[in-house]
């Protein structure tokens, strides 16, 4: 039988108890990196955190993680992550094979649910997979994922009998060279009933090549007990790819925003260049949002209708309101206050908004403009050069290239207040806290201790002297 051809006729939304294992314990050798392999980083998380998010997504009842290599530092980073659903940890030492890793889990797992074995290093596999996969299991069935490739090397190969079905799996340096040949392969991702995997667990032996114990010899056993193995095949090679090298990480990175490019086009984003998109958070974009290339975007950031993002720009946990325009190489990283970016506002280019930096509409922020903790009203205007820092300031206030609002004493932050329709001129210094009142001018060069009152023009600079006919030092020869 064909397997892309079998079907199963059981509903995808069958009401059964999940368990998910997450096999995490390996070292990761050839990441050279003292950091676990499954705590490396795709797309803004590690490896592990998106095979738990997929388990969240499945409705888990809980899932597994069984950590070895750097166990402390794995269970301590997901501890520390919040998590969507029930996360418990066991350990395996030493690592004695993946049928070894499972055995850990045993104690942990009802008899009355199905186990969904994942491994910590594969991170793309999707819900809607598993889903069918849990569909193909029934309760009472194992249930394999595999899938067709052209250079199965290194893969255990599906083994089917005469009529089809799944007759066992063979590791690669276990095989002859007729099985070499099958292109089919196991995925390492399997659902199976707990009572069964229990009971084949314990009949597994290290007879092998590798002298390990080999979790897909539960195969052999399922044939030999009468239990149906089935295989639920897909063609789709990323869901099943595996991390074992900072080379296969970054081909799995760019796959992965590929695949973010081309859903984000269906939803009518206008991405200049789609190879040159980073996502490492969510997105989420209203309609006829543009993008141009090498933007990325971390935590959580929203673009409102018809936002345009230059290039080269860095957001980070940031609201960007209707129309407004983020001008190229601008930095905006809201941290845990957030940024927001009000309608028709332009930022940038060469921008930075730093923590609960709030612009109103039409407000413009230009080149080599810093914004830290402050709000500006609808149509405030800081063009050039400029610091405004734990600073509230009206609308259509002028800021001028240069000035800063001093705000930082050396033990305590101060706020300078800017009231509407003020103009500062180029290179002040607002020495906080300060109030500039409404209507105000503060003239070029000024340093500012004192609030001015409304509609007030303030100076404070030195008196400028001219010294006819002055001589410049000489250099002593």
């Amino acid at each position: 039988m064909d397997p892309e051809s079998q079907r199963f006729p059981m509903s995808l939304n069958t009401p059964t108890a999940l368990d998910v294992v997450i096999m995490a314990a390996g070292k990761g050798t050839r990441m050279k990196s003292r950091r676990p392999k499954v705590l490396q980083d795709l797309a803004g998380r590690p490896l592990v955190q998106h095979v738990i998010d997929t388990a969240a997504g499945l409705h888990a009842r809980q899932a597994v993680v069984i950590t070895g290599h750097g166990a402390d530092e794995v269970e301590a980073a997901l501890r520390s992550r919040p998590q969507d659903l029930v996360l418990g940890f066991v350990r395996q030492e030493p690592q004695l094979g993946t049928g070894h890793a499972v055995q850990q889990a045993v104690p942990v797992l009802a008899d009355d649910g199905v186990v969904v074995v994942l491994s910590g290093d594969v991170p793309l596999t999707q819900a809607d997979t598993l889903r069918a996969l849990v569909a193909a299991c029934a309760g009472d069935r194992l249930a394999l994922l595999t899938l067709e490739m052209d250079d199965p090397t290194g893969y255990g190969r599906i083994v089917r009998s005469p009529s089809g079905s799944v007759h066992a799996i063979v590791e690669h340096k276990d095989a002859n060279d007729t099985q070499r040949a099958i292109r089919e392969i196991y995925s390492g991702i399997m659902a199976v009933p707990a009572r069964l995997l229990k009971g084949w667990l314990a009949r597994l032996d290290n007879r092998n090549a590798q002298n390990e114990y080999y979790l897909t010899d539960i195969v052999k056993f399922a044939v030999a007990d009468g239990v149906q193995v089935v295989a639920h095949t897909i063609r789709d090679a990323v869901q099943v790819a595996g991390v074992n090298s900072p080379q296969q990480l970054a081909e799995l990175e760019r796959a992965h925003q590929l695949r973010l490019a081309q859903h984000f086009m269906a939803e009518g984003v206008r991405l200049r260049d789609p190879a040159r998109l980073d996502v490492r958070g969510q997105l989420l974009c209203g309609q006829d949002v543009e993008i141009d290339i090498n933007c990325v975007f971390e935590g959580r950031v929203e673009l409102g209708e018809g936002v345009r993002i230059g290039a080269h720009c860095v957001l980070a946990n940031c609201r960007i309101a209707a129309g407004a325009v983020i001008h190229p190489f601008t930095h905006i990283d809201g941290e845990k206050l957030g940024v927001t970016v009000g309608e028709g506002a332009l930022v940038g280019p060469f921008a930075r908004l730093r923590p609960g930096a709030q612009l109103g509409p039409e407000v413009h922020i230009g080149n080599f403009v810093e914004v830290k903790n402050s709000t500006l009203a609808r149509g405030a205007k800081a063009n050039h050069l400029a610091y405004l820092g734990d600073a509230t300031v009206g609308e259509r206030v002028n800021y001028g290239a240069g000035s800063i609002t001093a705000n930082y004493d050396g033990a305590n932050k101060h706020r300078t207040v800017i009231e509407a329709d003020v103009h500062i001129g180029s290179n002040c210094v607002l020495v906080a806290p300060v109030t500039i009142g409404a209507g105000g001018t503060v003239g070029g060069g000024s340093t500012i201790t004192k609030s001015t009152e409304p509609g007030a023009l303030s100076v404070a600079r030195g008196k400028q002297i001219s010294i006819a006919n002055w001589q410049r030092p000489q250099k002593k020869k």
